[in-house]
C-alpha cells in the first residue's frame, strides 16, 4: 500500500501507530535521549511515553492529526489549562521514566516558566519516521495546524531541543524568540514564535 502524507485527524485508536511512529522520530532527539539514556531500551521506553501523553493528554484537549508516517499535537488556546498531566498520567510517566522521573519533572516546570502568556497555539509534538522523512509527512502535519492558527488569527508557538529542526521551522515563518537550558545539566531549547498569517482569499 502507498504511503500517504495526507494529514487525518488521530484519535485514542491510533495509539498503537502514533507511539511507534514519535519514538523512532525522536530516537535522536537530544531532549529525549536525556530522558531516556539507555540506547537498548530507548525505543519501546518512547512508544510508551508518547502513547500515554497521547492518549492521556492531547487527545483529549488538543488537536491531533497523523498521517501514515508521522504524527503532531497541537494545543489550542482554550486547552492549554486542561493539556497537563493529571495524577494518575503522572504515575505512568514516572513508571516509564523511571530514575529520570525528577529530571523531567523540573524540565517541564523549567519549559512552562517560558510560555508566553498571551493566547496562541502550541505545537507540543512534531514527528515524521526517519523512513519516511522528504515525503513531505512533517510539512504536510505543520501547514494543517498553521491553517487552523491562521484562520483564528493567533501566533503559534514550540521548543525545540535539536539545532538542525531550526531552519525547518524558520522555513514556515517561525522565529527563534528565546534559548534557555533545561536544568539539572539538561540540553538546551530554542522557544521559537511564528506571527499569524492573513490567510488566501480572507
Amino acid at each position: 500500500m502507498p504511503i500517504t502524507s495526507t494529514p487525518t485527524t488521530a484519535t485514542i485508536d491510533d495509539a498503537a501507530l502514533v507511539g511507534p511512529i514519535l519514538a523512532r522520530a525522536f530516537d535522536d532527539d537530544p531532549m529525549m535521549r536525556w530522558f531516556f539514556p539507555d540506547d537498548s531500551s530507548r525505543e519501546t521506553a518512547l512508544g510508551r511515553y508518547f502513547a500515554t501523553v497521547f492518549t492521556r493528554q492531547y487527545a483529549r484537549h488538543g488537536v491531533c492529526e497523523r498521517t501514515d508516517a508521522a504524527a503532531a499535537f497541537w494545543v489550542p488556546p482554550l486547552g492549554q489549562a486542561q493539556a497537563v498531566p493529571d495524577a494518575e498520567t503522572v504515575q505512568e510517566l514516572q513508571v516509564i521514566l523511571g530514575d529520570r522521573a525528577a529530571l523531567f519533572r523540573d524540565a517541564v516546570e523549567a519549559a512552562a516558566g517560558h510560555t508566553p502568556r498571551e493566547p496562541h497555539w502550541y505545537l507540543a509534538v512534531i514527528g515524521a519516521d526517519p523512513a519516511a522523512r522528504g515525503g513531505g509527512h512533517g510539512a504536510a502535519l505543520l501547514r494543517s495546524g498553521l491553517a487552523r492558527a491562521d484562520a483564528a488569527g493567533l501566533p503559534v508557538c514550540l521548543e525545540s531541543s535539536k539545532s538542525s529542526n531550526l531552519p525547518f521551522y524558520e522555513h514556515f515563518g517561525f522565529t527563534v524568540r528565546e534559548e534557555f537550558r533545561l536544568p539539572g545539566g539538561g540540553p538546551v531549547l530554542w522557544a521559537m514564535r511564528r506571527e499569524p498569517r492573513i490567510p488566501a482569499g480572507a
